[in-house]
């Protein structure tokens, strides 16, 4: 009996965590709740099934909504924190070799199960997730990548790209994005050459931007007629 008792306060001993570990833990197991069984439930339900009390997380997290957000920082922005904006504005390499290369990185930081369940529960919820990682692709992947496109076709950079632009970047954007829903959610065949469903995804993307550009440039070159 009196030999049992020295191994419960090392087990003890070892729960005292730091506030900074404690909180990166219940991060991480509010992360793979969120993606096992989405986001319902209150505080309570869900201080309960991180093992915690109420009171224990509301030291941490003082609402649901601050620890979504967490979640947030920790799944979708940190791992996209590996200098994605240093290779799309790289002009002294080819633009295709850039966005081909940029695809690569970014689709092996969100292609797993965890990431993208918990994108789809958070949109089914109408939580906050989807509007704000939506909002950061548009401005900081897809306008700099048609930035650059608009560069690379020797047309002006200032300004914001045209609904017509974001259109397509988004078609092209989204259906790398759901190459990654079909294989892991859906389980689905699909190509397994994901470098080569990249490459011809760019080929329609460039392809169809290049067609973009130059009817632009044939309106600018039109002669304007006078009436009268």
């Amino acid at each position: 009996m009196n030999r049992k008792t020295p191994v419960k306060r090392v087990r003890a001993k070892q729960r005292r965590l730091s506030a900074v570990d404690r909180r990166s833990e219940f991060v991480t197991k509010a992360t793979e709740l969120f993606a096992e069984e989405g986001f319902g439930g209150g505080t309570r339900a869900l201080a309960h099934k991180l093992g915690v009390t109420q009171p224990l997380l509301y030291r941490y997290f003082p609402s649901k909504d601050d620890l979504i957000r967490e979640v947030y920082r920790k799944v979708y922005l940190e791992p996209l924190e590996i200098g994605w904006e240093k290779v799309l504005s790289d002009r002294s390499r080819p633009l295709r070799v850039r966005l081909q290369e940029f695809y690569e990185i970014y689709t092996d930081a969100i292609f797993n199960r965890r990431w993208l369940r918990i994108y789809l529960y958070s949109g089914l919820k109408g939580l906050d997730i989807n509007r704000w990682y939506v909002g950061m692709v548009k401005d900081k992947i897809l306008t700099r990548i048609l930035r650059e496109c608009r560069h690379d076709a020797g047309l002006a950079t200032q300004g914001r790209p045209s609904a017509a632009e974001l259109e397509l970047a988004w078609v092209f954007h989204g259906g790398i994005f759901y190459y990654g829903v079909r294989k892991y959610i859906y389980e689905a065949p699909v190509l397994e050459d994901k470098a080569q469903m990249i490459s011809d995804a760019l080929d329609i993307f460039l392809a169809g931007f290049e067609r973009m550009a130059e009817s632009a440039t044939d309106r600018r070159r039109a002669p304007i007629k006078v009436v009268g």
